[in-house]
């Protein structure tokens, strides 16, 4: 969602926030785990229903007898970066990470909308916790999180704030929707055809529908319902941090003690600051899927 990251660098002419110092870097991201002859890492590719059809994904598990924890990862418009670098360094420490693509996109079947995107998620997650998928893929249904990242870290917002038994939830470079919806039209317009790659609908409609739905999709709204859950917000030099720090303060505001929150001097993909963001995320859900 670079088309997002430089139209709110253009509008928002703030301080850049203070960057936080980099974490210690867990073994995890640059050790293999041992091998297990029985029950050895793979990949499974899921077709999960939702709205009718089913969805690709795909779940990279951890090696080990299990159950794991379970994270599923969020991409964002149209999902160019889908952080698989992350979801290796997940398995790698031990965890389930799954990977999806929202109806309408990337090979997923359906007509594309934003709209859609927090049911998806949500539908993922209903999946992963039916007993015979949770039994075939070693998932402890009891620890899950959700990680997203730009559009995506929107969309962990919206669905995290109806599913409080998660565990975690971390937002990247997060872009609130509902304030790309008060965006001129031609703004939002310019956004959506620079961000269509493999999204089966309009830049018009998709336009339209960001208009149609600007106060009810601002994050923000959530803050009530995201405060009891530990939460990392996470954001860079994209020009969106602002979206970020106003629902870290909305949810301090409304009596939140678990949320975090740390900016880095780094693009909207973090691409110099991969290991970082590795770091970051793991020690983060770290003591949270301790038993």
């Amino acid at each position: 969602m670079q088309g997002i990251a430089r139209l709110a660098a253009g509008a928002l002419l703030l301080a850049a926030p203070a960057t936080w110092a980099a974490p210690a870097i867990p073994p995890a991201i640059y050790t293999d785990p041992p091998a297990d002859a029985k029950h050895p890492a793979r990949m499974e590719v899921l077709h999960i229903p939702t709205g009718g059809v089913e969805i690709n994904g795909v779940a990279y598990l951890a090696a080990g007898a299990g159950p794991h924890p379970t994270v599923v990862i969020c991409h964002g418009l149209p999902g160019n970066e889908k952080n698989l670098d992350l979801a290796q360094a997940l398995r790698r420490r031990g965890w389930n990470a799954i990977t999806f693509n929202y109806r309408g996109s990337w090979g997923s079947p359906g007509t594309y909308r934003f709209g859609q995107n927090p049911e998806d998620a949500r539908a993922v997650l209903a999946f992963l916790r039916e007993p015979g998928t949770a039994a075939r893929l070693g998932i402890d249904s009891g620890r899950m999180a959700m990680v997203g990242h730009s559009m995506g870290g929107w969309v962990t917002a919206m669905a995290g704030a109806e599913e409080p038994d998660l565990k975690g939830l971390v937002m990247i470079s997060a872009a609130d929707l509902g304030l790309i919806g008060q965006m001129p039209e031609a703004d939002r317009i310019k956004l959506v055809a620079e961000n269509s790659e493999t999204l089966n609908n309009t830049p018009q409609a998709l336009s339209d529908e960001f208009a149609a739905h600007a106060a009810e999709w601002d994050f923000v709204s959530r803050a009530g319902a995201l405060k009891a859950t530990p939460l990392l917000v996470l954001t860079s030099d994209d020009g969106l941090a602002p979206h970020g720090d106003a629902l870290v303060a909305a949810v301090r505001k409304a009596g939140g003690s678990k949320v975090q929150a740390a900016h880095v001097a780094t693009d909207h993909s973090w691409s110099d600051h991969r290991i970082d963001l590795e770091a970051r995320v793991i020690g983060f859900l770290e003591p949270l899927f301790s038993r």
